[in-house]
C-alpha cells in the first residue's frame, strides 16, 4: 500500500526541508501552523467530515490511531470520573475494546502503547476472513450493561479491501454509549468518489477517524492525520507545560500540543500543496483511476487459467493466488510463497504477499498516481511467467 509523490507534494516537501522549521508551535513556524490548519480543513472537506471536528497531522496511521485512541481512552476515564492522563489506570476495570476480525495491527499496537493493552481487544469475526459478527458484538455490548466501551470500525481491510458496516457500528455506539473509532488508513478515500462512498458511509458519525497521507494522498513519507469529533479532548492528553513553552491559543494553534511529537517536521507543506494543486476533482479522478486498475487486475486474474481470485475487488486491493492445476493447498502455499520472493527479486514489478483465509496470496494495492493499465498487465503477466518457471 505504497503511494507515489505528486509533483506538487514533492516540491513542497523540498521547501519544508530547506526551511527546516519545527512545526511544534506557531511562534516557531507560523507558516507550518497555518498550512496545517488549512490542510486539515481541506481534508475534512475532501472526506465529507463535519467541519467542526478537530485534527492534527501525524507521522502515519499508527500515530493517528494512537492520537484518536488516546482521546477515546480519556473519554473512557471520564466515564469513570477519573483523569487517566493525570492519574493513570490504578483501581479501574479493564478497558473494553471491540472490533471485527479486520482490526489492523497498528490499532492494536497503539492500544499497547497507551497502556490499554493489546490483549484488551476482543474481535468478533463471523468467518475466517474476519467479517463482523453483528449479533456477537451486540451481545457483548449488552453484557456491559451501560459501561463505556471503545469500538474500532475498519474502513478498508488490508488483505482484500473489505469494510465494516460503519453505519451499523454507529447505531450500536449510540445505543450503548460507546466511542466509535474508524481506522480508514486508505479506505477513507472511498468517500472521495460517489461510486465507492457508500462503503465508508457512517464515518461521519464516528467519534474519531484516521487516514494515511503517504498512501492514496500521494505525499512523501511520513504523513497521516487524525480527526476527533470533540477537539477539546486532545490538549489534555498531549499538552506539555513549562515556563519556556508556549501555551494553547485558538488563534495561533500549536499543533505540537495536540499530538505526541514535540519535534515535528513541516509535513503540512506537502499536504497543503497537493490539495491546492489538484483539489477535490483531481483526487476523485486519481481514486477512480486506481479503482479501474483494480477492476482490470481482477478481470485479468479471472480470465487466467492459472490464477484464482480469492475475494471481490471492492476497492483498490486485488487478492489472488497462482493456482496451476490441482495442487493441494499446502503445495500451493509453498509455491506462492516462493513465487512472492521470486517476484521481488525479479524487480520488474512489486506486490506483497499475505495469508488470506488460510491461503498464501498476492495483494497488489493500487494507490499510486503514476500507475497505468500497462503496469497492471505487466504485473499479472510477470506473476504467471515466474510461476510457470517455478513449476
Amino acid at each position: 500500500m505504497t503511494g507515489g509523490v505528486t509533483p506538487a507534494a514533492l516540491g513542497a516537501d523540498w521547501l519544508a526541508s530547506l526551511l527546516d522549521q519545527n512545526s511544534f508551535a506557531w511562534i516557531e513556524s507560523p507558516l507550518g501552523a497555518q498550512l496545517e490548519r488549512v490542510a486539515l480543513r481541506w481534508l475534512r472537506e475532501l472526506f465529507n467530515l463535519p467541519a467542526e471536528w478537530g485534527g492534527v497531522l501525524t507521522t502515519g496511521a499508527t500515530m493517528a490511531n494512537f492520537v484518536s485512541l488516546a482521546a477515546a481512552r480519556r473519554w473512557w476515564g471520564e466515564r469513570h470520573d477519573r483523569d487517566v492522563d493525570r492519574d493513570g489506570f490504578a483501581g479501574l476495570p479493564p478497558v473494553p475494546v471491540f472490533s471485527s476480525g479486520y482490526v489492523h495491527a497498528t490499532a492494536i499496537k497503539a492500544l499497547g502503547m497507551l497502556g490499554v493493552g493489546r490483549a484488551s481487544v476482543r474481535t468478533f469475526g463471523a468467518d475466517d476472513a474476519g467479517r463482523l459478527d453483528r449479533d456477537a458484538l451486540r451481545g457483548a455490548l449488552e453484557e456491559l450493561d451501560g459501561a463505556p466501551a471503545i469500538l474500532i470500525g475498519n474502513a478498508g481491510e488490508v488483505n482484500a479491501g473489505d469494510f465494516d458496516p460503519l453505519d451499523e457500528l454507529a447505531d450500536l455506539a449510540d445505543a450503548h454509549g460507546a466511542w466509535l473509532h474508524v481506522d480508514g488508513a486508505f479506505g477513507l478515500f472511498a468517500r472521495v468518489s460517489p461510486e465507492t462512498a457508500p462503503l465508508a458511509a457512517g464515518a461521519e458519525r464516528a467519534d474519531s477517524v484516521i487516514a494515511d497521507g503517504h498512501k492514496w494522498l500521494n505525499v512523501p513519507y511520513d504523513c497521516g492525520f487524525a480527526f476527533v469529533r470533540d477537539a477539546s479532548r486532545l490538549l489534555p492528553v498531549f499538552n506539555a507545560s513549562a515556563a519556556y513553552l508556549p501555551q494553547d491559543d485558538p488563534d495561533r494553534p500549536n499543533y505540537g500540543l495536540l499530538g505526541p511529537e514535540s519535534s515535528r517536521r513541516g509535513r503540512s507543506f506537502a499536504v497543503w500543496a497537493t490539495l491546492a494543486a489538484y483539489g477535490r476533482a483531481g483526487y476523485r479522478e486519481l481514486v477512480e483511476r486506481n479503482l479501474g486498475h483494480a477492476r482490470l487486475a481482477a478481470r485479468l486474474v479471472d480470465e487466467a487459467p492459472d490464477l484464482e481470485l480469492l475475494a471481490p475487488a471492492l476497492l483498490n486491493i486485488v487478492c489472488f493466488r497462482y493456482r496451476p492445476g490441482d495442487l493441494p493447498d499446502d503445495a500451493l502455499d509453498d509455491l506462492n510463497a516462493r513465487l512472492g520472493e521470486t517476484l521481488l527479486a525479479d524487480g520488474r514489478v512489486y506486490a506483497g504477499t499475505t495469508r488470506y483465509r488460510g491461503h498464501v496470496a498476492f495483494r497488489p494495492a493500487f494507490v499510486n498516481w503514476r500507475t497505468r493499465d500497462q503496469d497492471v498487465e505487466l504485473l499479472v503477466d510477470t506473476i504467471r511467467e515466474l510461476g510457470a518457471s517455478l513449476r
